[in-house]
């Protein structure tokens, strides 16, 4: 078999603070009302992402490495984390604020949980009126600053508030304090971790009236208690030409406004992925024809070396 453009099933996750937009604005099929996430590219132990599209539907991602390790990963990305895929890639609806939380670095996770740590990004698709992020400290603090007014539940005095609209980007260093507020819509990208330490859940209790556990301990060596400069700004978008926005060690992030045509060639020894955030359009491979339309995300194989992207859309174009 030669690997094509391969896109994958949702793995949908209720939330406690999820909503509907998943769904109506989506089109993610599912009937919950408190449907927060959806995985569109996990290697995630327990969450394997499935292909549902060609002659490798019905296959697992890490099935495919298996088969395939250099050719779907690249040199570059096989030499560097093995056979693993080292990105997780989300969108999210937030209908009610997020938990107050905080991720750890690749040495405190993989000492903690034999994890990577947990850097990502957030592109906001869509913002309710009045809808803001909190990220990082909104002055320098110490553990003795945030510990007094954690017992106090007056934490979100120290922290900064963001407010939001669509196109805003954000890149979230480990140790940064954050939470995605209520009214927000957004395109994840992050490696492949699942660890979060909870600090403060807005006194939030379940349907059966049980808080969920905070993770105050662990959370103390993972935090960075200085101010961060976490929002990105890009001023430099041309239309059809892919636009760097986020360029770190762990992933790096293009933005393509896409309204007629681009012709894509391969830049690294590595996959790339599409999320696409806006509008519909077509890529067109060695004759073939693959939709990819708003809430969807498409991974090319590193042995893909080009092919034409047609439409009016809005991307996010994803590498190692």
């Amino acid at each position: 078999m030669k690997l094509y453009p391969l896109s994958f099933t949702p793995i949908l996750k209720e939330r406690i603070w999820g909503g509907t937009k998943l769904q109506t604005v989506l089109h993610k099929s599912s009937l919950s009302k408190n449907m927060g996430e959806s995985w569109e590219l996990s290697a995630v132990s327990d969450d394997i992402s499935v292909v549902n599209n060609g002659a490798a539907k019905g296959k697992t991602l890490t099935e495919l490495i298996d088969l395939f390790p250099e050719e779907l990963l690249g040199e570059k990305v096989l030499l560097k984390f093995g056979k693993q895929f080292p990105l997780l890639f989300k969108f999210i609806d937030a209908k009610e604020d997020l938990s107050i939380q905080v991720h750890p670095n690749d040495q405190l996770a993989q000492a903690r949980h034999n994890s990577f740590g947990k850097t990502e990004m957030w592109y906001i698709m869509q913002a309710d009126e009045n809808a803001r992020l909190i990220v990082g400290f909104n002055k320098e603090s110490t553990q003795t600053d945030y510990l007094s007014h954690l017992q106090t539940n007056s934490l979100t005095e120290l922290l900064k508030e963001y407010p939001v609209q669509t196109g805003d980007v954000f890149f979230l260093e480990t140790g940064t304090i954050h939470a995605i507020g209520a009214g927000i819509l957004l395109a994840e990208i992050q490696q492949t971790s699942d660890i979060t330490y909870r600090l403060y859940d807005w006194g939030r209790v379940d349907d059966k009236g049980v808080s969920r556990e905070l993770h105050t301990d662990l959370a103390l060596e993972a935090i960075n208690y200085n101010t961060t400069k976490s929002k990105i700004t890009y001023d430099n978008v041309i239309e059809n030409k892919s636009v760097t926005v986020v360029d770190s060690v762990y992933f790096k992030t293009n933005y393509l406004q896409l309204s007629t045509s681009y012709s894509w060639i391969k830049k690294e020894d590595a996959f790339t992925v599409f999320m696409c955030v806006e509008g519909k359009c077509t890529l067109t491979y060695e004759g073939e024809l693959f939709s990819l339309v708003k809430g969807q995300t498409i991974l090319i194989p590193a042995s893909i070396t080009h092919f034409l992207l047609e439409g009016s859309a809005t991307l996010l174009e994803i590498s190692i």
